[in-house]
């Protein structure tokens, strides 16, 4: 039996931004990922009840992922992490 000297290769870490504060993934990672990976469990707030909201199908049909992106809405569930990408969630503007 081999002895693995290392895991297995991510990929190229990369920097980029969630609510201003610098975090780092590896390229190829989906926002939404990310993000619960890093324990941020609330992306928006339900425009309904003001329920938190986070990830759910991680196929861009249930619209529960919806954050800002380089200032765009979009899913994190559908968008792959860049150098220098900026993320707002909803706690961004919480008082």
């Amino acid at each position: 039996m081999q002895r693995m000297e290392r895991g297995p290769d991510r990929g190229e870490k990369i920097a980029f931004y969630v609510n201003g504060k610098q975090m780092f993934a590896y390229a190829g990672e989906s926002v939404a990922a990310v993000l619960l990976a890093a324990g941020i469990r609330q992306f928006r707030y339900s425009p309904r009840n003001n329920e938190p909201r986070a990830a759910f199908c991680f196929m861009g049909s249930c619209q529960e992922c919806l954050v800002e992106i380089d200032g765009k809405r979009q899913l994190a569930c559908q968008q792959r992490v860049t150098n220098g990408l900026s993320v707002k969630t909803a706690d961004y503007n919480a008082p």
